[in-house]
């Protein structure tokens, strides 16, 4: 890697919603999204991920959601990219292309469907890893991908791929986490799950990537800061009263939730989705209007 300084990876990195307009990606409202989220204390932005429901987008659109997001934030904050692709063909052209964006980091999610035995777990990450100098992480979501890392098949990996950074980790196990960190102390760990980002913290992971960031990028990039400078009561403190916000992601298939609360606080036009995913019911809405009430939110 041409450059192992990976101190930007810390703190809260927003996984971007993606706004759609009558069908087709709303890519104005998407930069607007991006410079919200950076005046509003996002420490770093992520796309391709699974609030930007990218396995409804094509390689071109999520090229270009990369692209604008790295052209808005012209390096006020990190952008790291994701490939959201179970097809090694797919993933190595999207490498390909990013490294012509130059984002801070490439996010892989681990190929999903396919459950590769975990020899072929390891073959794949270190044949994509190795076509960038780009720093490389892997985003583990056992619970959509049907796979699932051990710490064994990251240091199998960690071996043979020096620009491997680290994980989103969209998984509740401690065990993982500690084990990785235990081997690895370096390695940037993000939790991906809202309600056990505070535990993650105390577990030593950098920072949170979570889809309620969205919603609120300055309160939990303040939780983040807190525990970081010492201050672990105010971040429990903080984490308390985000409690049923977080909760709320839960309310529906997320990116769902998130989006319509995204729509509700102004920052995005539509609420829209491409199917297979649909809008809220309107009980739904109701609730999750009760809970941005709630949460001083509503104007």
């Amino acid at each position: 890697m041409a450059d192992n300084n990976l101190d930007f990876l810390k703190g809260s990195y927003t996984p971007l919603v993606v706004p759609f307009r009558d069908g087709e990606v709303d890519f104005e409202d998407y930069a607007r999204l991006c410079e919200w989220q950076i005046e509003n204390g996002a420490n770093g932005l992520l796309t391709n991920a699974t609030s930007g429901e990218p396995t409804t987008l094509t390689v071109e659109e999520r090229y270009r959601l990369a692209g604008v997001a790295v052209e808005v934030s012209g390096g006020r904050v990190p952008v790291c990219v994701g490939t959201a692709s179970e097809s090694h063909a797919q993933t190595v052209e999207m490498i390909r292309r990013y490294d012509d964006l130059q984002p801070d980091a490439i996010v892989v999610v681990t190929p999903f469907y396919c459950k590769p035995p975990d020899r072929a777990m390891v073959d794949y990450f270190v044949d994509v890893m190795a076509r960038t100098e780009l720093p490389v992480m892997i985003y583990h979501i056992p619970g959509r991908a049907g796979v699932r890392l051990s710490v064994d098949i990251v240091a199998a990996i960690r071996d043979r791929s020096p620009n491997f950074a680290g994980l989103k980790n969209t998984d509740e196990s401690t065990g993982l986490v500690t084990g990785i960190l235990n081997r690895f102390p370096e390695m940037k760990i993000f939790s991906g799950m809202e309600q056990p980002t505070l535990a993650m913290l105390a577990l030593g992971v950098s920072g949170a990537m979570i889809s309620v960031s969205n919603v609120i990028p300055d309160r939990v990039a303040e939780m983040c800061r807190l525990f970081d400078s010492g201050d672990v009561e105010g971040a429990r403190k903080l984490n308390d009263a985000m409690s049923e916000i977080f909760a709320s992601i839960g309310y529906d298939t997320p990116p769902i939730t998130t989006k319509y609360m995204v729509r509700r606080r102004g920052v995005i036009s539509r609420n829209e989705h491409r199917l297979p995913m649909a809008p809220l019911t309107p009980e739904l809405e109701k609730r999750l209007d009760g809970v941005l009430e709630r949460a001083g939110l509503l104007s």
